[in-house]
């Protein structure tokens, strides 16, 4: 490889949104390039339905897998077919390279590149996914649907790597730990919050249009971003929080 190819490399594995205009022909939205771009390991997308929040991680793990050999990147879902579904995107602007990489590896479930990166779908189950570790890239899409236990399996794949963790999600409810990380997780997170007022891709008609046809409860939980009481909650999650205390001993019977 020429000096010059080495040094058009190195630039678009430093600029993500200069990968994307040049290379897959995708404008990012302000708010996806500020999320491709901002160097923190830890980030959190809380986004409306069809805001292009699998489109920006897609593009992260493709530059992620080119440009760092050796990278192994985990795309996590509640299923594998939703799993499947942000492979296929990575695939699908890989396709859009005129110089491909190639593939040792390629099927509906992974991709190995001849740097030796590589790029695997999981379902969200926690029994079925441990064995993977060193992972330098882990993306959870439709966090607020995946369990609990599978967050907390998944995360020690990043213990020995200083690997990046980014989640993706609509809520769904007070509850998970993709609620909790968003309200309680600390400054190690980076948050995204994107309501679909904030893409131009929607018609605001569309908007007005789902307001009426799905009421408040849905329409700001699915399109502004909101985390609501779940519908047969009889308690809601403020009054249980504040019936918690650390300062109350516990029974001892």
């Amino acid at each position: 490889m020429h000096l010059q190819e080495l040094a058009d490399d190195l630039c678009l594995a430093l600029d993500p949104v200069r990968f994307a205009s040049e290379k897959l022909e995708i404008t990012l939205d302000p708010w996806q390039a500020d999320v491709v771009t901002h160097p923190s390991k830890r980030k959190i997308l809380n986004c409306s339905r069809q805001a292009g929040k699998s489109t920006v991680t897609s593009i992260i793990a493709l530059v992620r897998a080119l440009y760092y050999p050796k990278s192994l990147i985990l795309l996590l879902s509640p299923s594998l077919r939703q799993s499947n579904e942000l492979f296929k995107k990575v695939t699908d602007n890989l396709k859009k390279l005129k110089q491909r990489p190639k593939l040792i590896e390629d099927n509906k479930l992974s991709a190995q590149f001849d740097n030796g990166s590589r790029i695997v779908s999981l379902p969200g189950k926690e029994g079925t996914i441990r064995g993977f570790s060193g992972a330098a890239l882990l993306i959870i899409d439709e966090a607020s649907r995946v369990d609990d236990a599978t967050y907390k399996a998944v995360r020690p794949m990043l213990a020995t790597s200083g690997g990046a963790l980014i989640l993706l999600s609509t809520p769904y409810g007070k509850r998970g730990f993709f609620h909790d990380e968003w309200v309680k997780g600390g400054d190690t997170w980076q948050r995204f919050k994107i309501s679909a007022y904030d893409v131009p891709r929607i018609p605001a008609a569309f908007l007005e249009e789902e307001r009426r046809a799905l009421g408040p409860f849905f329409f700001d939980q699915e399109y502004l971003c909101e985390f609501k009481e779940t519908v047969d909650q009889v308690f809601s999650y403020d009054q249980i929080t504040a019936a918690i205390s650390d300062k109350i001993k516990p029974l001892n019977f």
